[in-house]
């Protein structure tokens, strides 16, 4: 039995957004529901969430549920958010996977505010400066950071008169605030993200959300771990193929597999976008 307020408070989030009736089992393990309109992954995807030792797994038509469910019925939640232990396990094909990425979470109590933000200012979600930044960023950076989903207000340093790191959230639900953060590229590794992003925090906590931080790249989370937030898992999407795509080619030596794609960072909305590019 799980009594961790932090914890409980994290997956109450990902049972809401599974948009069936289900919780994350309080023994351990997985549960696995047939979920259409879950916003763990993608439409037509299957979608992980791992919270402790507990995970929920949804897949979008009782058939994949079923498949799923028999492949790793028995795995150890830690399992389920590593793709090629997915891989190996699941009789059908992974043709795609998003992710897998690291969740935080943070307490009001065990925020640690960066120094040195007294210089952060306030500005308006989608404001000019904001999209000269995810411009100076890049196409592909600009679309990790979610920065053009706040709606909270963008918290910014400038240099020069321009925005060199912005961080806002986008509020989710169950009272969550998901942060996102960008900063230009040829500022980095100067702690400009943790100062725009203590900001945005202490302006969700001040809000009474939970901050949530989801990350891939090592940087983003230490940034995270600075400010206190705890990673309590993970997530992972994947597409499934049939058994079809799995048989050998008529031709010798072929066969029609896919071969494994790029990870990508899984979203609750968005394929792709995980809040941060630092």
């Amino acid at each position: 039995m799980n009594d961790d307020p932090l914890m409980t408070r994290a997956r109450g989030l990902w049972e809401q957004l599974a948009a069936v009736p289900v919780s994350f089992p309080p023994d351990g393990g997985a549960v696995f529901a047939a979920s259409p309109d879950s916003r763990l992954c993608p439409p037509g995807w299957a979608g992980v969430v791992r919270l402790g030792d507990a995970a929920l797994v949804t897949a979008p038509d009782e058939a994949q549920a079923r498949t799923l469910r028999r492949a790793l019925g028995d795995a150890r939640a830690e399992a389920l958010v590593r793709p090629d232990e997915l891989r190996a396990r699941v009789p059908v094909p992974v043709t795609d996977v998003l992710g897998p990425a690291t969740l935080a979470y943070l307490a009001g109590h065990g925020f640690r505010p960066a120094e040195g933000g007294g210089s952060v200012a306030r500005t308006q979600p989608g404001a000019a400066v904001l999209r000269a930044l995810t411009e100076a960023a890049g196409p592909e950076d600009a679309d990790e950071s979610a920065l053009d989903e706040i709606d909270s207000p963008a918290f910014v340093l400038r240099e020069g008169g321009a925005v060199v790191a912005a961080a806002g959230y986008r509020t989710w639900p169950a009272s969550t605030a998901h942060l996102c953060v960008l900063t230009d590229p040829r500022r980095r590794g100067r702690g400009l993200a943790r100062q725009v992003a203590s900001a945005a925090t202490a302006h969700a906590l001040d809000a009474g959300l939970l901050p949530q931080w989801r990350a891939r790249p090592e940087p983003s989370r230490r940034v995270a771990a600075a400010l206190g937030f705890r990673e309590l898992g993970g997530q992972l999407s994947i597409r499934l193929g049939t058994e079809q795509d799995a048989a050998p080619a008529p031709t010798e030596g072929r066969n029609t597999r896919p071969p494994p794609s790029r990870p990508r960072t899984a979203g609750a909305w968005s394929s792709r976008r995980a809040g941060w590019c630092g």
